[in-house]
């Protein structure tokens, strides 16, 4: 039986992700410009994300070999094998399971941090003194994830990728050279351009969910709980809703 409380917190929310969204925008070019807390929030949503990154893509790549090289081997097409990856990895794979690891992290960090700010009134205290709370905690927090998001996914395919020639060195005796040229003739910018382009679309919405959750955040301790979970179920289902449009435009544009 369909709850109408449920439905009409549903499109509530929703109204109040497009108003913070809205004010994100109006922000973001107003002066003055946060440049060193943009630069402490790249740091922690990058450097902090490379080892979590780099183990995901390596254990990516090992996984993807192992299961399709058996399959390869019954039609004797081994030497597909650099290709097939490459191609699965760059488009697909390594961009979508990359976002949903970091967005485990980034997203429920974001939701608890400034969550516990509002609960413990810090962010009122900011706009009693003075200080523009949203400048210096909600746009810094977005643009970075927008921005860091491309480079631990950049980083990730590579390391996939370097996983999966560990495979074919083992178990093919595939050089080092032979195996990226294969990788690098397999792919073409119609493969790399919307896989990059769609990554910073990924970072925005971890970005925006999270400090959404984590702004207007209540309830006390509980609240900064909830905040931090529902912002990485939120993120997670729109990360698959942008993945579906960006794969759906592509086609249309890469295919005609």
């Amino acid at each position: 039986m369909i709850n109408l409380d449920d439905i009409k917190s549903f499109f509530i929310e929703i109204g109040e992700l497009s108003y913070f969204t809205n004010r994100f925008f109006k922000e973001v070019f107003k002066r003055p410009f946060e440049t060193k807390e943009l630069l402490n929030q790249c740091y922690n949503i990058g450097n902090r994300s490379f080892l979590l990154v780099g183990i995901t893509g390596f254990i990516i790549g090992l996984v993807i070999t192992l299961q399709t090289r058996p399959t390869l081997q019954e039609f004797g097409a081994e030497a597909w094998m650099p290709s097939m990856v490459s191609i699965s990895i760059i488009r697909e794979i390594g961009p979508v399971i990359i976002a949903l690891t970091v967005a485990g992290r980034i997203a429920s960090g974001m939701g608890a941090e400034l969550g516990s700010m509002r609960v413990t009134e810090q962010i009122d205290a900011m706009e009693v003194s003075g200080t523009n709370p949203f400048k210096y905690l909600v746009v810094t927090r977005i643009v970075a994830a927008t921005l860091m998001i491309p480079i631990l996914v950049i980083f990730g395919d590579a390391i996939a990728l370097y996983g999966s020639y560990i495979i074919e060195f083992i178990k093919g005796d595939v050089s080092f050279q032979l195996y990226f040229n294969k990788v690098f003739k397999a792919l073409e910018f119609g493969d790399i351009i919307p896989a990059t382009v769609k990554t910073f679309f990924f970072g925005f919405a971890i970005g925006l969910v999270g400090c959404f959750k984590g702004y207007y955040c209540s309830n006390g301790t509980v609240g900064v709980g909830k905040a931090a979970n529902s912002a990485v179920v939120l993120a997670s289902m729109l990360l698959f809703i942008l993945d579906f449009i960006a794969v759906f435009v592509t086609d249309i544009f890469f295919n005609i």
